[in-house]
């Protein structure tokens, strides 16, 4: 019902914005008939954008925003020795801290990179690469390990597939290295075969034997970001931070 509710809803404002579209039109084709040869010629094809009229300049919000400024910042703050990225958004993320340090990716899937400070492996973080044991002293997987052993990125069904590349990231990441983590928070579940949301007390459970925590922040459902929450808040365990599906932004050291 929610979801019909927001196609007619955006339906409707796509054709209210329909008559503003041809009035836009006749105007630059009459401009274009009078001032055409003295001001240069162009050919007229039909590509209507009916949205961005109403629209803000951008999205200032949201937990991609948030989660790549945030953890792009804490990185060249620290300035570790080698950054490694398991899964994060290349063209958010990762193209934030290209343009400051180098930066290895892995990822299941290829990637061709010819970008400066970008460097790529392929590699399944269910399965530990041999040569990577105690290989950086800071690691970042953002938005990435909830799909781990869900099949949407040609990973094997694996229902445990979260637990495996936790498990093989503390491995690959020198004692006393950080690492920079992020899932979707909320009542706890698996969207097949798009991710899984975590409760807080679960994500918590998974940590607290190998890692000590820095700081926590999260993007809450309304995407507004709060920093430097106290976990040790008895509300975050009841209702992780009353979250349907946000996002969770952990900074760990390795004991």
């Amino acid at each position: 019902m929610k979801n019909t509710f927001w196609i007619l809803k955006n339906l409707i404002l796509h054709f209210s914005r329909i008559p503003s579209y041809f009035r836009d039109l006749l105007r630059l084709r009459k401009q274009r008939k009078i001032r055409g040869e003295d001001r240069g010629y162009f050919s007229l094809r039909y590509f209507p954008v009916l949205c961005d009229k109403s629209a803000e300049a951008g999205v200032l919000s949201g937990d991609y925003f948030y989660q790549d400024l945030l953890v792009a910042k804490k990185i060249f703050v620290a300035n570790p020795t080698k950054h490694v990225d398991i899964g994060s958004r290349i063209d958010g993320f990762v193209a934030h801290v290209a343009v400051f340090r180098e930066i290895e990716v892995l990822d299941i899937r290829e990637l061709k990179s010819n970008v400066e400070n970008i460097s790529f492996t392929k590699a399944d973080l269910m399965e530990l690469p041999e040569n990577m044991i105690n290989y950086s002293d800071s690691i970042s997987a953002l938005h990435s390990i909830e799909h781990f052993g869900l099949g949407r990125y040609g990973d094997p069904i694996d229902y445990n597939g979260h637990l495996k590349a936790i498990k093989n990231i503390t491995q690959i990441l020198k004692p006393s290295g950080v690492f920079y983590f992020s899932v979707p928070i909320g009542r706890q579940r698996i969207e097949f075969n798009a991710h899984r949301v975590f409760s807080i007390p679960y994500l918590w459970s998974i940590f607290k034997e190998d890692y000590d925590l820095l700081s926590f922040s999260y993007v809450d459902s309304a995407g507004n970001l709060r920093e430097n929450v106290d976990l040790a808040d008895q509300s975050v365990e009841a209702d992780s931070l009353m979250c349907e599906y946000g996002l969770g932004i952990f900074e760990l050291r390795r004991r």
